[in-house]
């Protein structure tokens, strides 16, 4: 890959950018977008050189270029005039006030002015816009460049991004994997008698709960009382350790609540499909925290008492289209507002961030959820890349996975500074993985990845939290950081080390 070549491309892009007046007037001659070659290169040169990428660095041409590769959606990050810096109290924001309302309407009412002079022929009720209705933000199908300029220019625009823009990574030839995105879960008649210990009343205890000390933990807790809001690519209702005989065996006075905010249908403004699980990941990572205690031989969850709220967000596990985008970010605000959910468990993310989703994890963390992220699985890249997002932002606690001996990472988990805590769940001789609950049956399957770390992660945060209902978010974390093996020193790359389920319940 020519860097030199995309660093002059992307700087040529940026200065015609800041050379640019607000383009009400005269309009804008459209031109011919940037080939999507020329973007997705630009993209990942700025994830090799610096981690990350944001929309907000690019300039209005490639903006709008990648909206007319994507689905033409923009999302419109507003604010009052006036207003600064809310990222942090987001949670607070009541948009039904005057000032965001007249600010937001004042935005459409502009798009409309100027779509209205590029097409005479265009009225206002052709506009195609889906107003958040606790978030500040706007979708509106759009493909004008002159919108995305003058929206640019705004004080009261905080962000303008395509939804949809999809990055085509390289494939195999580079030496890269290619990508099942995470949606496979069929039972394991293969795993060997010592990845697994049978304990009572008939349950199979994974052999990384004894390496994570979550065993010895439910001498203590068994996350009765916490409710964990997991969310994913949905339950399967065929699985019926996570329905019917959710409570069974030792796990018992708990629920299962099931919802769906992700939409498959072409049409944006469709209805979400529900909580079914299509991919099997999400019913996976919900074995892992939650699955019950039972009888019929299944695998044991970190935390088989607490209480589960299942989301489908996604249809897999990488937020890159604008329907997961959409779907992840009205997950987040649902579970933001319930009461009862304490923790946030996300084993899904992105190479570079969306700030629609940012806004709704803020929101969440206002509300005082404690949101674990994963750090990244490379599924469709190799992991030169680092902490992949949501688990790159501040207001979540990234999580990855190593081997069982010393810390090396599992062979597609991610590492890099921004990561907080570790998982063991790879066996250092064979790689073989945790065991978990399948798409239906009594017979378990195996997961593996930063996905798994995760989930095990907030089910051993359950575990503490139910053991000291009293605690705040903050207070829950110092347990977990205190007791991990690398406290205090903190790892470039492993960040607190490895949780000890045991010791952080009982510190």
């Amino acid at each position: 890959m020519k860097h030199t070549k995309i660093s002059v491309v992307l700087l040529a892009l940026l200065l015609l950018a800041c050379n640019e007046e607000t383009p009400i007037s005269p309009p804008i001659i459209q031109q011919e977008p940037i080939a999507k070659t020329v973007i997705d290169e630009a993209i990942i040169s700025s994830l090799q050189d610096n981690d990350e990428f944001n929309w907000n660095e690019a300039s209005d041409e490639m903006i709008w270029s990648a909206l007319i590769h994507g689905d033409n959606i923009l999302t419109i990050g507003y604010q009052p005039a006036g207003e600064t810096n809310i990222n942090s109290r987001i949670s607070e924001i009541d948009i039904r006030q005057e000032a965001w309302v007249t600010t937001s309407d004042d935005i459409i009412t502009d798009v409309v002015r100027i779509l209205e002079r590029e097409n005479q022929e265009f009225k206002e009720e052709d506009l195609s816009l889906r107003k958040h209705e606790v978030l500040p933000f706007i979708d509106v199908e759009v493909t004008s460049l002159e919108v995305v300029k003058y929206l640019r220019s705004l004080p009261t625009v905080r962000y303008v991004e395509p939804l949809g823009y999809e990055v085509d990574f390289p494939t195999v030839e580079d030496g890269r994997i290619e990508s099942s995105k995470g949606c496979s879960n069929d039972p394991n008649y293969g795993i060997p008698s010592n990845d697994y210990t049978n304990i009572s009343p008939g349950a199979k205890a994974s052999w990384h709960l004894y390496a994570n000390n979550v065993v010895n933990a439910w001498n203590s807790s068994t996350g009765s009382g916490i409710g964990i809001g997991l969310i994913d690519t949905g339950i399967s209702p065929s699985q019926d350790n996570l329905n019917g005989n959710f409570n069974s065996g030792y796990s018992s006075g708990r629920y299962v609540h099931k919802y769906g905010f992700y939409v498959s249908s072409w049409w944006w403004w469709a209805s979400p499909d529900g909580p079914d699980d299509d991919c099997g990941h999400g019913t996976a990572m919900a074995g892992v925290m939650a699955a019950p205690r039972s009888t019929d031989g299944s695998s044991v969850g970190v935390a088989y008492n607490a209480n589960l709220v299942a989301v489908r967000g996604t249809g897999d596990v990488v937020i890159n289209g604008g329907k997961e985008k959409t779907g992840v970010a009205d997950a987040l605000v649902y579970l933001g507002n319930r009461s009862d959910v304490k923790i946030i468990s996300m084993s899904i993310g992105d190479v570079f961030s969306n700030s629609k989703v940012a806004d709704a994890v803020r929101y969440a963390y206002g509300r005082g959820k404690l949101i674990f992220a994963a750090a990244g699985t490379s599924t469709s890249w190799t992991n030169w890349y680092g902490v992949i997002f949501p688990a790159s932002m501040s207001e979540t606690v990234a999580v990855t996975g190593i081997k069982e001996s010393g810390y090396t990472r599992c062979d597609v988990c991610h590492s890099g500074s921004k990561v907080d805590f570790t998982v063991i769940m790879e066996r250092s001789g064979t790689e073989n993985h945790p065991l978990s609950l399948a798409m239906s049956g009594n017979q378990p399957s195996t997961v593996g990845g930063s996905s798994v770390a995760t989930a095990t992660a907030a089910g051993i945060a359950a575990l503490v939290w139910s053991k000291n209902p009293a605690l705040s978010r903050s207070q829950v974390l110092d347990k977990l950081k205190q007791t991990a093996d690398l406290y205090p020193n903190k790892s470039s790359s492993f960040g607190w080390g490895t949780l000890d389920a045991a010791a952080a319940v009982n510190h």
